[in-house]
């Protein structure tokens, strides 16, 4: 709500704060749940958004949209932190939004962050509100709600996913923040396009790591004899306290690439050297541990399940020691995969059953295979023919289909 204070001393405010969008013409990324008539689009412009619940990695504006949607259908917007506010913070913030919505029919949006911290208890307080009206919740989360939150409140909500933003849309708004009077005009900063590249793809798709770089690059950095703040790559890579990226895109592709194809090929010298190179240029290396996965079962699959194992435990190990300490962890990985039979029956599988699945989507189920049904009483357990029974059950249209062949214990 605004006040007399609202915008005393602006300029203190964090530049990701002050450049925070406005309106939905200024909202950048998430096309596809807010692009032309993306359902979450045509719910904001009727003003009819319900609960809901945005999902997603840091600073790529759940809280920025949960605002937008406020402002937008008139409503009034409360913020609580998950950390922070328990149970008698959300009971106030219900007991007067019932009296503003019973006195002036005026709903309440409120925005909870790190939703995924509530207990069960505290998740329940909500309930009832809910059901009446008189608050629509809009919880932001780092975590996927269908595991990290209670059933019942998700259950009440449309959940949307948010990914990182796309690096052309993180340049558009780091130009606009350098010529802005509310973000860095004043600070007549010239930036070099290497400098704006890096900034827009180290951030890993955080606007807010963007624009905190940024700012502190401006704050930081001397004039020129031109009165000019001049950023450049070093700088940019410093500010982010990441290394500077001594690769462009389609280098970054082909060694990542090269990585990938080191690990089916069995190759654990090469791979281990792309990996540590791609991180020697400053990538993540959850991003290599992430494509170990993949691989994982997509090369290894059953001949070695263990593979997949070891290559989950890598970004976990990454997650929680960082580096370099969880790069001994990735390296036992990634030799790991490579030295593992390959195998890539499960992605066979995969594929075929995804193809069946789109074109026999209507297709019969076997009447025996139905859930209490009279005509199930015929269906054949197979724990009463000593664990296996031949019997039908895909449709008869796939009735032959074979996605999945047991290889020979021999071979």
């Amino acid at each position: 709500m605004d006040n007399l204070f609202e915008n005393l001393h602006n300029d203190k405010k964090p530049l990701a704060e002050r450049m925070r969008p406005k309106s939905l013409d200024e909202f950048v990324g998430q096309k596809h749940i807010l692009g032309k008539g993306k359902l979450l689009r045509r719910l904001i412009e009727a003003k009819r958004v319900p609960s809901v619940i945005f999902f997603g990695p840091p600073g790529t504006g759940k809280t920025t949209l949960a605002r937008i949607i406020a402002d937008t259908s008139n409503s009034n917007f409360v913020k609580l932190n998950a950390i922070s506010n328990g149970v008698a913070d959300v009971k106030a913030v219900i007991d007067q939004a019932k009296k503003d919505f019973e006195l002036y029919g005026k709903r309440t949006y409120l925005l909870l962050d790190e939703c995924h911290r509530w207990s069960k208890a505290q998740s329940d307080s909500l309930l009832a509100s809910l059901e009446n009206g008189y608050i629509n919740f809009v919880g932001c989360t780092t975590e996927n709600p269908s595991y990290s939150m209670t059933r019942a409140i998700v259950s009440r909500c449309s959940v949307f996913e948010f990914k990182p933003i796309d690096s052309e849309d993180i340049k558009d708004v780091l130009k606009r923040t350098i010529a802005s009077d509310e973000g860095l005009k004043a600070y007549n900063i010239k930036i070099d396009e290497d400098a704006l590249e890096y900034f827009a793809t180290a951030c890993g798709g955080d606007v807010r790591s963007a624009l905190n770089g940024l700012e502190i690059g401006a704050i930081t950095t001397n004039s020129n004899a031109n009165n000019e703040i001049l950023i450049t790559r070093d700088i940019a890579a410093e500010c982010l306290q990441k290394k500077a990226l001594s690769l462009n895109d389609d280098v970054y592709y082909h060694i990542l690439s090269a990585f990938c194809k080191s690990l089916r090929g069995s190759d654990a010298t090469a791979a281990l050297y792309y990996a540590n190179r791609l991180i020697e240029a400053g990538v993540e290396p959850q991003v290599l541990a992430r494509r170990t996965i993949a691989h994982a079962s997509e090369d290894v699959g059953l001949s070695a399940p263990n593979a997949l194992l070891q290559a989950c435990a890598s970004l976990y190990a990454l997650d929680n020691l960082g580096m370099p300490e969880g790069n001994l962890a990735l390296t036992q990985a990634i030799i790991y995969v490579c030295e593992s039979p390959k195998d890539n029956r499960v992605v066979k599988a995969m594929n075929m059953a995804q193809d069946d699945a789109r074109n026999h989507p209507d297709d019969r189920v076997p009447d025996y295979l139905k859930n209490h049904t009279e005509a199930s009483k015929k269906y054949k357990y197979p724990h009463d023919y000593g664990g296996y029974v031949n019997q039908q059950y895909l449709p008869d249209s796939l009735k032959d289909r074979k996605y999945f062949e047991r290889k020979d214990k021999n071979n």
